[in-house]
């Protein structure tokens, strides 16, 4: 288990992360979600005691991190892919792990084998693509057989096979009853993964809450109705007290009122539907909805409003001059 309590992190005048509590439980994959900048990473790495927070405290087990007597078996952690020594073989670089942290020489064939490495084990990590470092990363933090595991992005440059494997692995690992915390910002492969979120933004808590709750009440749930009689169809719904909004493929938006219920109305009605089917919005879009004041970073479509291209203009001309 992992324990956050007022857990604040200032870097000069910049507050990087803002009194942030809450739990990650063993048993469950819980994400971790932010826009960019929003403080995941500098969190983690005050998990990891990497950091010192500049107040509130985080715990593992009960423990802080630097005091734990062999962390590597207590808590496994994928930061960054790239962090082996390039000059070092893959077997090597495990292995010095493993001699600093009492962990049996064996311990290293396996993990190798567990992220399908074996073959490269010889070679030198500087010619390894991104996407065999993050398995490489993934077997260091597997090395001590960890109860608790922290991954930041951990599927980038796996191929489809590799971000099927990390998935099931991650929940096999959850399964045991380990506790696993990822963040990401594949929200496709959060929304397969993760059974609890921790969503955070400009450094302060957002959400923390299940992943079908977290949907629920950042989204628009609704019913779909499409009919060749229209009009009827929209009669019907009016005089029932039931307003729908009309959507721009001519089918009917309704809130609020159960797709069987509407069902049954058209039904007794005879009058005959073409579509009737619940809609709820993305993982991705919840997420969208519940961040949008906490972007730092906004980036745009096109060309951007006449004021601000009149502010560059003006900047240029002073850097001419």
């Amino acid at each position: 288990m992992i324990e956050l309590d007022g857990l604040t992190k200032h870097y000069g005048a910049t507050v990087a992360v803002d009194h942030l509590s809450f739990t990650v439980r063993p048993g469950i994959v819980t994400g971790f979600l932010g826009p960019n900048g929003a403080g995941k990473s500098t969190t983690m790495r005050m998990m990891l005691g990497l950091d010192n927070p500049t107040s509130g405290t985080v715990l593992i087990d009960g423990e802080h991190y630097r005091r734990l007597r062999d962390p590597l078996t207590d808590v496994g952690a994928l930061l960054e892919a790239k962090a082996a020594h390039g000059g070092r073989r893959a077997a090597h670089h495990l292995l010095c792990l493993a001699q600093s942290n009492g962990i049996p020489r064996s311990r290293v064939d396996e993990v190798l084998d567990t992220v399908g490495l074996t073959s490269v084990a010889g070679k030198r990590t500087k010619g390894f693509s991104l996407g065999m470092s993050q398995r490489l990363g993934i077997a260091a933090a597997l090395l001590g057989d960890p109860r608790i595991l922290l991954f930041d992005e951990p599927v980038n440059g796996l191929d489809p096979e590799g971000i099927h494997w990390i998935r099931n692995l991650m929940k096999n690992l959850a399964a045991q009853g380990r506790t696993v915390f990822v963040s990401s910002h594949l929200m496709s492969e959060m929304a397969l993964t993760a059974d609890h979120l921790v969503v955070i933004g400009q450094g302060r808590l957002l959400a923390d809450t299940s992943m079908k709750d977290f949907i629920r009440q950042n989204s628009r749930s609704y019913v779909r109705m499409r009919s060749p009689d229209r009009e009827k169809l929209l009669d019907l719904l009016i005089r029932e007290g039931i307003h729908a909004v009309a959507a721009d493929d001519g089918a009917l938006e309704v809130d609020g009122v159960p797709a069987e219920r509407l069902g049954d109305l058209a039904a007794g009605h005879q009058l005959v539907l073409h579509e009737l089917s619940p809609r709820q919005a993305s993982l991705e879009e919840a997420f969208m909805r519940l961040t949008a004041g906490a972007v730092e970073y906004h980036a745009h479509d096109g060309e951007p409003p006449p004021a601000e291209r009149a502010g560059w203009g003006a900047d240029w001309q002073r850097e001419r001059s």
